[in-house]
């Protein structure tokens, strides 16, 4: 197979029509699909044929979109979800049970947070949080007998912290578990996860992959680098027979297919969090400009991140592209050529100058959202992470005073004025 830039993948990646077919993934909005005999239909239940029997467990337009983004990833097979929510869970329960443990990074999204300190706590599976700068000696010390995988992201949301994945891979990799990175903000046209020991990773593609704000969705990418084979006792769903499926071991019938199968023949099969082929359209449509896209949010985002810096309403910026940021000398390792459109500051004044400040800008606009083409802002204090005590927010890097902002694509001119008479208003 031709090895096509990324640019390319972009546009063309995932779908190869045929002589006469759709030049666009066209939408199958069908629940369900035809065979000519009993037998056809068993063979596929079976998992002795390969092939579309119902859309819980997958459809054209959804494989074809994965695919793309599997090719953007490097991984060898890749499932799309409902939701990013969707996309970590499944990514977490499909080699884990009830008595397993997880590591995670503290510095992620506060519902993912939640997902692993509270939900899945609830199903008996247990979570170490650890600060993405932990040292690789202490980190070793976090792991136990139970540990089943460890989980990052690629850049934080919304402390933008960068995640050492080399550091945490190594970790995983000593104690024989995987390392799963939610790579949403970055995406891969900024940072390929797989190249530096990520095993699985997933996404959000409800932010830049979309990039429209049209339909929410997720996805989960596997690298196919990590041998389950050699540690089956710890993980046997995928290395031992599944009494549900005729006894298929998934490792030896699908090889390095074998987690992202048995992801879509337990968990999809069992809880359905699948996307509409619509949405998934719509994914595909946002996908073919996501390399233009990327470099532009960048840009924009570095010329306001230097704006803001020199402003004295301004007490602290993060933003990886800065010189003087603590994340630079890592973003420079992982992320070269960018990171994303989003900025985390903070307006001297403290909570009440930051609601001032947000409900005078007229571009942009206060929205429970991030990363796509329009320039918006978000108290996460207040909103997306207010399930978490001062404790818990202080260590996923989420101060009182912080303001979320993503960086749209319009004339950066315009926002940066839009800015500066927001602030006048304080």
């Amino acid at each position: 197979m031709t090895k096509y830039n990324t640019n390319t993948i972009c546009v063309q990646g995932g779908y190869s029509p045929k002589n006469g077919e759709s030049r666009v993934v066209p939408i199958v909005q069908s629940t369900t699909f035809k065979y000519e005999t009993s037998q056809n239909m068993g063979d596929l239940f079976d998992l002795k044929e390969s092939g579309y029997f119902y859309t819980r467990l997958a459809n054209p337009t959804n494989d074809a979109v994965a695919n793309k983004i599997t090719q953007l990833e490097g991984g060898v097979a890749g499932i799309l979800t409902s939701s990013g929510q969707a996309a970590n869970f499944y990514a977490i329960l499909n080699i884990v049970k009830a008595g397993d443990h997880v590591i995670s990074s503290s510095a992620i999204y506060g519902g993912t947070y939640n997902l692993i300190a509270n939900t899945m706590k609830n199903l008996g599976i247990e979570a170490t949080f650890v600060e993405p700068d932990i040292s690789l000696e202490e980190l070793r010390t976090k792991f136990k007998e139970n540990t089943k995988l460890v989980f990052g992201e690629t850049l934080s949301n919304p402390s933008l912290k960068v995640l050492d994945i080399e550091k945490f891979a190594t970790a995983a990799h000593e104690h024989g578990v995987p390392l799963i990175v939610d790579n949403t903000f970055p995406t891969p046209i900024f940072c390929r996860p797989f190249e530096w020991g990520a095993d699985i990773v997933t996404h959000s593609t409800t932010k830049y992959m979309n990039g429209s704000a049209n339909s929410v969705g997720g996805v989960v990418v596997d690298s196919g680098n990590f041998n389950w084979e050699d540690y089956k006792s710890k993980y046997p769903g995928l290395t031992s027979p599944d009494p549900t499926y005729h006894g298929t071991v998934y490792t030896e019938s699908f090889g390095k297919a074998a987690y992202i199968t048995k992801m879509t023949t337990t968990l999809m099969r069992d809880l359905g969090s699948i996307p509409s082929p619509q949405n998934s359209f719509y994914l595909g449509i946002g996908l073919e400009t996501l390399h233009l896209r990327m470099e532009r949010h960048f840009e924009n985002a570095l010329k306001i991140a230097r704006f803001l810096e020199v402003n004295d309403k301004i007490s602290w910026v993060s933003f990886s592209g800065l010189e003087k940021d603590d994340q630079y000398n890592l973003a420079q390792k992982y992320l070269p050529n960018g990171s994303s459109g989003v900025i985390s500051f903070g307006v001297k004044g403290g909570r009440q100058a930051a609601i001032k400040f947000m409900d005078s800008l007229k571009l942009a606009a206060i929205v429970t959202h991030v990363a796509d083409t329009r320039t918006c802002v978000l108290h996460p204090a207040s909103t997306t992470h207010r399930q978490m005590n001062d404790s818990e927010l202080l260590a996923a890097g989420v101060s009182p005073d912080l303001i979320r902002m993503s960086v749209g694509i319009e004339y950066v001119e315009d926002i940066i004025e839009d800015i500066e008479q927001a602030l006048d208003e304080i």
